[in-house]
């Protein structure tokens, strides 16, 4: 089974960082460069949504909440796709989830940000 493992969350004050990892130890590299990475978010009581994903080609895209604030990046050597966050907010707190192509979520990681 082809599964990530999200980690990086934590508890962050309003205005604060954290940068999230996901990294894939099952697949070799060429699946890992040749598919779409994408992270996700659950906020408690909400569905979940798309924040940022990188295609294959390096093409980027984000949430319009999150433009400017958050990058996606990777490792290839590592497979390891990140989610780097700035500026971070308490609409931001949630579950966060990662996948490339068509693959499983990990567990998730979470993130709080607290005032």
């Amino acid at each position: 089974q082809v599964q990530p493992v999200e980690s990086g969350g934590g508890l962050v004050q309003v205005g604060g960082s954290l940068r999230l990892s996901c990294k894939y130890s099952r697949i070799i590299t060429s699946v890992f460069n040749g598919n779409a990475k994408t992270w996700y978010r659950q906020a408690p009581g909400k569905q979940r949504e798309l924040v940022a994903t990188m295609a294959s080609s390096g093409s980027t895209n984000y949430a319009d909440s999150v433009k400017g604030r958050f990058t996606i990046s990777k490792d290839s050597a590592r497979k390891t796709v990140y989610l780097q966050m700035n500026s971070l907010k308490s609409e931001d707190t949630g579950v966060y989830y990662c996948n490339i192509g068509d693959y499983d979520y990990g567990q998730g990681t979470q993130v709080t940000v607290s005032s």
